[in-house]
This record gives structure tokens, sequence and C-alpha cells, in this order.
């Protein structure tokens, strides 16, 4: 009888997650296993909730956008039943391995499962933040920047027309590495990212200078920037399961525009993008990435390389701990600093 592999998708959807499942399923079969879905994240785990995978099923996925598993926030480890019951259900399924496909949130769980539990888990890394250590890129990201440039360069159009600063809000909840590759295709004026707070005075300087060269201008920031405006009290936001601000009601761009204009007495317009930058079909290099990573899941399970993240390093694709994928997040580090300086 075939080993069996499940595979779960978790967290935010992004495009790449079904060419990732398709990849890991087909070298999944070539090997000699049995692949099974678990719906809806680790809540698929939790409770059971199973799918068939096989490559019938999955062979024209590659171009589909989302995830055909489902998806969800669900973390475990918030209810010592919860640990238990995936125990279980990893046993009442007879599974030889999960692949878990998911960014930092969805990875540490593969993480403290591994550690603790010596479960056979691997990782997929999928985040369109980009935010993943010991990885080079992520599938997802390549597909929400080109997303994000066609919306400012259409934001420019208008802006241009009506003589507007324009304000694009792109997602990016720790890291900005989304707004930053955005502005600097797009050609943007300046850009807010969330590593650094922003800098009012370079901020409205240089939107001056952009406007009375052209009479518009365009910002890109990401929704988690932080505009420091004497006065402005911060209000207690929700949280998810993984302990992270719900970002839905911030409405970053919306206060960058405000101040903009109040300061500037430019007419000025924001726009956000949001969940648009998840959806539709993976670009190119996201469906190559995804079926990439996704086989070399599988060859993980087949060598016994639990507890590994397949990885981009350079042009190869290889293992790399789960834990140094999840130690700390990739953020935009001081050595973009020279490039931004010039362009921004």
């Amino acid at each position: 009888m075939a080993k069996k592999i499940a595979i779960l998708t978790g967290g935010g959807d992004c495009p790449g997650l079904n060419p990732a499942i398709k990849g890991c399923v087909w070298a999944a079969e070539k090997f000699g296993y049995e692949c099974v879905g678990l719906t809806d994240g680790w809540k698929g785990l939790v409770e059971g909730l199973t799918t068939p995978l096989n490559r019938e099923i999955t062979e024209y996925v590659i171009m589909k956008g989302g995830t055909m598993l489902g998806t969800s926030r669900t973390n475990p480890f918030k209810k010592e039943d919860n640990v238990k019951k995936c125990l279980e259900t990893f046993k009442k399924l007879g599974l030889h391995a999960l692949v878990a496909m998911g960014g930092e949130d969805t990875l540490g769980v593969a993480t403290k499962f591994y550690k603790e539990h010596r479960l056979n888990v691997v990782g997929v890394p999928k985040t369109m933040d980009n935010d993943l250590d010991a990885t080079d890129y992520t599938f997802g990201f390549d597909t929400s920047v080109t997303r994000a440039m066609d919306a400012a360069e259409s934001l420019m159009d208008t802006g241009r027309s009506h003589r507007r600063v324009m304000v694009l809000e792109v997602m990016g909840r720790h890291a900005g590495w989304v707004a930053l590759f955005t502005a600097i295709a797009s050609a943007a004026d300046f850009v807010c990212i969330p590593e650094k707070t922003i800098d009012t005075g370079a901020m409205l300087k240089k939107i001056k200078e952009a406007y009375a060269k052209k009479k518009f201008a365009l910002v890109v920031t990401s929704e988690a920037s932080e505009l420091p405006v004497v006065g402005e009290g911060e209000q207690k936001r929700e949280l998810d399961q993984f302990g992270h601000v719900i970002l839905k009601d911030r409405g970053m761009g919306e206060r960058i525009a405000s101040f903009i204009e109040k300061n500037t007495g430019f007419e000025t317009r924001s726009a956000v993008i949001g969940h648009m930058q998840r959806g539709g079909a993976p670009t190119l290099f996201d469906r190559m990435l995804g079926v990439r990573v996704g086989v070399k899941a599988a060859e993980l399970v087949r060598d016994g390389q639990f507890g590994q993240m397949s990885a981009l390093v350079g042009n190869r694709i290889v293992g790399v701990p789960l834990e140094k994928a999840t130690g700390q997040l990739k953020t935009v580090s001081k050595d973009w600093d020279g490039l931004m300086e010039v362009l921004f």
C-alpha cells in the first residue's frame, strides 16, 4: 500500500499556490506516494477535512489563482485540544508526511509540530509579502507587484489628467517589499514602507518638487506604514489568531492623502488595490517558482528530510531548516537605502 502525503495551504491566499500543489502531487505520485488535500489550512488537520488530490485533478490548476484547497488563519496551538486533534488526525488518516504551504504563521506552526512532536512535516514558502527568511523570493510576490504596478500606472494617467497627487496603498503587513518594488517599477515620486517611519518633511518636499515640474505626483505606501501625526491617538485594533493586527480598517493610503492635501493644497486622491493583489492568474515567474518548490517538497519527503522547507537560493531550489526560515522576518534592509535615496 502506498504511503500517504497530506498537503495543506494556510494563511492568506496568493497566486502560485495551485502550481505548488500540482508540483508536489505530480512528484509525489512519481515517487510512489498517494496524496490527499487538507482543506482550509490547519483547520483541516484539526477537524479531519480532506479532499482527493491526484494528477488528473491538478493537471490544469497551474494557471489558476487562489488555492484549490481553501485556507484559513487557524492556529492549532491556540488551543491545547486542537494540537491533540491534529496529531490524532495525522494518525487516523494514516499519513506518512505533511506538506504545509504558507507564510511565517503557517510554517511557524509546522516548525512547532516538528520540534515538539517530531511530526514528519516539510514546508513550502508562500507569501505575497516576500518576507520569509532563507529564501530569495516567495511565489505570490511577483504577481502581486505586477498587479500593483498596473494599478500605479493607471493612477498616474488620471493624476496627470486632473493635476492631482495620487496615493496607492498596497499590501505589506510587516515588510515593505511590495511597496518598494511597486514604487520603483512605476516611477513613483515617493514610497512609504513599514520599516521606516515616514519622513513627512521629505515627502512633502519631494511631492512639491514633482508637482512643480509635471502637475501631478504618485506616492506608493504599504498598508502598515507609520505616519507620525501630532495628536493622533492609536486606537485598539482587532488581532487574528497569530497575534497580528487586522489591517482592514486602517486606511493608511487615505490618511497619507489627507495629510498631503492639507499640507500642500494639492488635490489628492487615494486608492487601495487590496485583495486584488491576491487573486487572478499567477505570472510566469510565480508559476515556475510554485511548481519547483512543490516538487522539491515531495523530494524532501522522499529523502526523509523532515523539518525542512524548499527554498529558492540563487537559481537553485534547496532544502533549508524550517526553524531558520521562520526565526525572523525578512524585511527591507539598509542595503536598499542607497537606491531609495537615488530614486525617492
